[in-house]
């Protein structure tokens, strides 16, 4: 809300309060007093004032409202302030609702009942009337309270959805990059890790070829089963899939690594704390790769450190090697890309963490990186803490406070008599009937029943507290509750089957419910229209107000429903657009991979077991140059014809990660069973039923698990609430059964999918 906004409905409520006194007040003839005038005056400033700038200090608006309003209410006539104290107090209850958290506006609400009842028992007792105007006044501010704490959380929600949404388009046009530049990384270390090893020990075994002869064997050896790896390596890279085994552990990786490295001459000691998997670890294991590499290119022998400490708030990688020894020929100087200290930053930063590296003072070169430890950074507290408490022990302190009920004090006659008020028990009932509420979303069925019953009581309290005021309004309070009830019920789950089908019994006995309490209310005081007529005014005025209401709560669930809706199709559409985005692209690059680098380095394999050492090294040698051929064609993006293949298995990690993106846990699992070449058919049928379900929708982790036995293929997702929706399962049924699978529905958010894989490969095949 706006400046303009906030200071129109101050004044708004300012006139409204001249017309109510002293315009009430002349239009009678009654000329008001120069001082009631003047106080009036005073306090109305004082609420303008303070509810202009409401939504700045909320709480402190609000006090300021509720004394002034009590200062002046004093000494001034019945109603000149009660446009301001009843209206002002509920605008600043409101916006301490939609601008504070729920606990200071619920801690709010119940201060200032509580001082209003005592205040009220100090000046008169608790009187019918008092006891009354306390329920009303208690309702409107629960109200108010209730209406703000139900505009900030949508607010909030469609702040999260926003967000969402924003996040989901940024990730779709963002994934296709990221895609690249992981493709590109990988290919980076294949070639700058692997390759370069088998051009170093190539090298080394040429130029010590005299002296050693038996390094020649050793380093065709190392070629051949360097290049069979390279090929493995970059058959992942081309179409990745979800993990088919358990990987070894970070600390494991890291040793392995340097024991690799240990093979090729380089003498590198290590001191590595156990890691756990994720992002850290893998930031960690491409840094002492890279760094490994470097030294091995460029200061072959030379003594190296690697240090990896895993703290609370930190990780730090240290790679450091000393001056190589004299005589030691770099035979991998001028093999890299240039893009080694690129790709070291873009590891720490998208890791959260740094990286600097440069020369040491004894000459030497050290990488340092500083990534994240243990614990992540400490989650900001909504409020300090002994705030809570403060809070608290003013709101005690302001109603026990004796000193303003006697500044404000009248002279009322107090009731007397050992009869319970009917203020009292409204004020019983209407606090039960808050508590059922407050029960509706965890158990509905029990809250309705309760205020089913509490409605028929409401015309016993009046007759048990000769109550002598209207006689619809606190039947009207009653049924106040249970609407308010009602359209909450609808608007929540007003589209389930159940709830259509129990939704007329339980708007049936509301209504008779609450006629019921209506006659009983009006016939004890007793009337002159006949009891027949009485019974048909109640019916028809219940059934009115609770048909509305239910009517009005699914009006909402629905508006609800289909913007959720919308913004889930939005985020499938995304999610589709940017996995096939992203799948092009890796088959650009694989293409790429096909015709230069696979083809080279199988014939470098080739020389290798035919042993002849110099070609196997000119062949290493076309391989690095190929592959930095392809790098650069990546980064300056020229590209080919555009590839959408239709996603398939391969892609669920593509899928899985745009999922993520949304802030949805998405695992994929991918059991040694499945076969590594599905038919077309069922690879499809089983992507696009994962890409349906996800698509669905929910926030609440999700797992797909995907087995293979008896030419038999099954997909079994749990953490899908959504899946059972007539929607949602149509359009699996129709995937399913074009291949003669079964599809089941198992327990809420659980399905099985089962597809023939025998069947879809006559179907291929046909």
């Amino acid at each position: 809300m706006n400046r303009t906004d906030d200071r129109l409905l101050p004044v708004l409520l300012i006139c409204a309060q001249a017309v109510v006194w002293p315009g009430a007040a002349l239009v009678r003839g009654e000329v008001p007093k120069a001082a009631d005038l003047l106080v009036v005056g005073l306090v109305a400033g004082l609420v303008g004032g303070a509810l202009a700038l409401r939504t700045v200090r909320p709480v402190g608006a609000l006090a300021v409202v509720v004394v002034a309003c009590a200062l002046g209410a004093g000494p001034t006539p019945v109603g000149a302030v009660a446009v301001l104290g009843t209206a002002g107090v509920a605008l600043a209850v409101f916006t301490v609702a939609t601008g504070r958290d729920t606990f200071t506006a619920v801690l709010c609400v119940v201060t200032l009942a509580a001082w209003q009842l005592l205040h009220g028992l100090s000046l008169h007792g608790l009187s019918d009337r008092d006891g009354l105007d306390l329920v009303l006044t208690a309702l409107l501010y629960v109200a108010a309270c209730g209406a703000g704490l139900l505009v900030r959380r949508n607010r909030r929600a469609r702040q999260v959805a926003e967000r969402l949404l924003k996040r989901a388009e940024a990730e779709r046009h963002r994934l296709p990059a990221v895609e690249r530049r992981r493709m590109e990384r990988e290919l980076h270390d294949v070639s700058a890790h692997h390759l370069t090893a088998v051009v170093v020990t190539a090298g080394a075994a040429l130029g010590l070829r005299e002296r050693r002869p038996e390094l020649a064997d050793e380093a065709l050896a190392f070629a051949a089963e360097t290049g069979r790896e390279v090929t493995r390596a970059l058959g992942a890279v081309r179409a990745p899939a979800p993990s088919r085994e358990d990987l070894p552990s970070p600390e494991e990786r890291l040793r392995d690594l340097v024991a690799g490295f240990r093979r090729l001459d380089q003498r590198v000691d290590c001191e590595i704390d156990p890691l756990p998997d994720g992002a850290v670890a893998d930031a960690a294991y491409g840094i002492v790769r890279e760094a490994l590499t470097n030294v091995a290119r460029h200061a072959p022998g030379a003594h190296t450190t690697v240090l990896c400490r895993y703290g609370d708030t930190r990780t730090d990688v240290v790679v450091t090697s000393a001056v190589p020894p004299a005589g030691a020929a770099a035979h991998g100087a001028g093999l890299g890309s240039g893009r080694g200290q690129g790709f070291l930053r873009s590891r720490a930063r998208e890791a959260g963490g740094t990286l600097t590296s440069g020369p040491t003072e004894d000459g030497g070169w050290e990488v340092r990186a500083v990534l994240p430890g243990r614990t992540a950074a400490p989650v900001e507290r909504d409020a300090p803490r002994g705030y809570r408490p403060a809070q608290v022990v003013a709101a005690v302190g302001l109603c026990l406070q004796p000193l303003l009920p006697t500044l404000v004090i009248r002279s009322e006659a107090t009731s007397t008599g050992s009869q319970v008020s009917a203020g009292v028990l409204f004020a019983l009932l209407a606090a039960a009937q808050a508590v059922a509420l407050l029960w509706l979303r965890r158990s509905p069925r029990v809250a309705l029943g309760v205020l089913f019953g509490l409605a028929l009581l409401w015309p016993v309290a009046m007759a048990a507290g000769d109550y002598t005021g209207p006689v619809l309004l606190p039947p009207a309070l009653s049924m106040l509750a249970t609407c308010a009830a009602l359209a909450a019920d609808a608007a929540r789950n007003g589209d389930e089957p159940e709830v259509r089908r129990r939704g007329p019994a339980i708007a049936a006995v509301a209504v008779a419910v609450h006629a019921t309490a209506v006659t009983a209310a009006v016939l004890d005081r007793g009337t002159t229209v006949p009891g027949w007529a009485v019974v048909a005014y109640a019916v028809a005025g219940a059934s009115l107000a609770i048909g509305a209401a239910r009517w009005g709560g699914t009006l909402r669930g629905r508006r609800v429903q289909a913007a959720r809706g919308t913004r889930e199709e939005r985020l499938a559409v995304w999610t589709g657009e940017a996995v096939r985005d992203a799948w092009a692209e890796r088959r650009r690059i694989a293409a790429g991979l096909e015709t230069t680098v696979l083809i080279r380095t199988t014939d470098m394999v080739a020389e290798a077991e035919a042993g002849r050492l110099d070609t196997t090294a000119e062949r290493a040698r076309e391989a690095l140059a190929a592959m930095r051929a392809l790098l650069d064609t990546v980064r300056e993006g020229e590209t080919g014809p555009e590839l959408r293949p239709q996603p398939t298995l391969q892609a669920l990690d593509l899928l899985a990660h745009q999922c993520r993106a949304t802030g949805r846990d998405v695992e994929i699992r991918l059991t040694d069973r499945v076969p590594e070449r599905l038919p077309t058919a069922v690879d499809l049928a089983a992507y696009h039923v994962a890409e349906t379900v996800l698509s669905a929708g929910g926030e609440q982790p999700a797992t797909l698990e995907l087995d293979a036995e008896d030419d038999t293929l099954t997909l079994a997702a749990t953490g899908m609430p959504r899946a059972a929706l007539p929607v949602v399962r149509e359009r699996l049924t129709a995937r399913v059964s074009a291949l003669g699978g079964t599809l089941t529905i198992g327990a809420p958010g659980t399905l099985r999918l089962r597809l023939p894989l025998a069947q879809g490969d006559e179907k291929r095949d046909r």
